[in-house]
């Protein structure tokens, strides 16, 4: 069984999914380990790596292709990444999709707190709207559009731990 759990920046993608790593034993794989390689490799930082992908569609590209074929080939593993759920989704590639939810203001004071950075929040949104931008622009994908999903929770409505035994629940109440 492969699980992608999507979202946007704060959403609690990354704290979801290493609890349901926990309770499955699956590895969890985050799509912004490929994005920030990809970066290193370029040798420029994440916020000037999603301004280049603004012009370049090959970075999301290549990016895609890198989770599309890691998807592909591995089975019993968390997929963590905004584009996860639509990538197994558009590629046929069977998963149990889930999007993480959250108002921005809650989103961003959640990173604003991690990274120990109040001016954080402009960043996310810049972030988040370049992001946005290319996925519609490249990919004719709309962030917002949460049918592909198999579940959407708002994260606002219960604890991390909470939310992946939900998860878990709904993965295995069959097996």
């Amino acid at each position: 069984m492969r699980i992608t759990v999507s979202g946007h920046i704060g959403s609690g993608k990354t704290t979801v999914s290493k609890i349901l790593s926990e309770l499955t034993s699956y590895e969890v794989y985050s799509g912004g380990y490929f994005f920030r390689k990809l970066s290193d490799e370029a040798g420029i930082s994440l916020e000037q790596m999603n301004l280049n992908a603004e012009k370049d569609d090959g970075i999301d590209v290549s990016l895609n292709n890198m989770i599309r074929d890691f998807l592909r080939s591995h089975d019993n593993v968390i997929v963590e990444s905004r584009l996860a759920g639509w990538i197994s989704y558009s590629s046929g590639i069977p998963a149990f999709r889930v999007f993480l939810d959250a108002t921005r203001e809650e989103r961003t004071r959640r990173v604003s707190k991690r990274e120990n950075n109040r001016d954080m929040a402009q960043k996310v949104v810049m972030r988040e709207e370049s992001e946005n931008f290319r996925f519609r622009e490249y990919f004719n994908f709309n962030m917002e559009d949460k049918s592909i999903y198999d579940v959407v929770i708002d994260t606002e409505k219960g604890t991390a731990d909470e939310i992946a035994n939900k998860i878990f629940r709904m993965v295995f109440s069959n097996a």
